[in-house]
Parts: structure tokens; C-alpha cells; sequence
């Protein structure tokens, strides 16, 4: 909506079509900002490995995002953050899925078992609610979906794989 607005103030003032669509392609437009909260769990079986690396799971989190976010910054660093999360924006959804198919692929070798829930919540700005979307799983159901494309309609939950004798 925001580059609508954009083509039709421009047209409005003598730009030509052909150098409105150039403009907008050069400017970042946002719309507005929203900062996330990522979580991820692996849960790894009996007999697989002892644990995964925390650091490699907050990777996974964070290059799930539109950008990364720093507790301190110049102005000039705000404005490349701003402009790599209008450039390559996500929602709650589009992050989760980010998370399980790097899991997906970062740790082929983990077993089918393997528990697997990411979540993500965004904070609004311009709303009363957040939006939060979150998927679960085994690796397992995860991988198959991935390759096939098509959803498994029953999931294991967390409670489940839990009480599960074999986690």
C-alpha cells in the first residue's frame, strides 16, 4: 500500500511510469517496524548427540528474521538495520518456517525423533495484539513435509514427545 501511495504521488508530479517503477526500486519504502522474539528447541533422543550448540541455535533464530538487532547503535547502523529488514521482510510465519528448514539442513544427521518447535512472536507497533506463529514436531515429519511439500496434518507436541519412552 505504501508503494502505491509512493507511484501515485510521483505520477501525481511528472514522473513518468517508467521512472516512478525505477524510483520505487531504488528507495526502501516501510511500512513499520516490528521487533521479534525467536525460540527454537531441539530435542534430541536418547543415544543421539548429548547437545547442540547454543550458539548454533540463536544463528538459526536470528538469520530467520528480517535483520538482526543490536542493543546499541550509531544512527548511520539504524538506518542499514531499518533498511535490510524492508528489503528482505518476514512475518511470524515466513521466520518459523526459516527456522525448520535450516534445522532441516544444518543437522541431516540428527535422528527422525528429534523434536523440533520454533516459534516466533512479533511485537507491534501499530496494533493492540502481537502475532505469533509457531510450528512443531519429530525431525522426522518435518523432513518429509519439506520434500514432499505437503502438511502433516498430526503433529507431536512437546508433552507428547516428552512422556514418549524412547525421549
Amino acid at each position: 500500500m505504501v508503494a502505491g501511495l509512493a507511484r501515485e504521488r510521483l505520477a501525481e508530479d511528472g514522473f513518468d511510469g517508467e521512472e516512478v517503477e525505477r524510483i520505487v526500486e531504488l528507495v526502501p519504502i516501510a511500512t513499520h517496524n516490528q521487533r521479534g522474539i525467536g525460540t527454537l528447541h531441539v530435542g534430541c533422543p536418547e543415544g543421539g548427540p548429548a547437545w547442540i550448540e547454543a550458539p548454533e541455535l540463536l544463528r538459526i533464530v536470528e538469520s530467520s528474521m528480517s535483520s538482526e538487532i543490536y542493543e546499541l547503535m550509531k544512527r548511520s547502523d539504524e538506518m542499514a538495520v531499518v533498511v535490510k529488514a524492508h528489503e528482505q521482510p518476514r512475518f511470524v510465519e515466513d521466520c518459523v518456517r526459516e527456522m525448520v528448514r535450516q534445522v532441516v539442513e544444518d543437522y541431516p544427521d540428527l535422528p527422525a525423533e528429534t523434536f523440533v518447535m520454533a516459534r516466533q512472536e512479533n511485537l507491534e507497533t501499530i496494533h493492540r495484539h502481537n502475532v505469533v506463529a509457531e510450528r512443531y514436531g519429530t525431525l522426522g515429519d518435518l523432513r518429509q513435509e519439506l520434500a514432499s511439500g505437503v502438511h502433516t496434518e498430526r503433529h507431536t507436541t512437546m508433552r507428547e514427545w516428552l512422556e514418549a519412552p524412547s525421549a
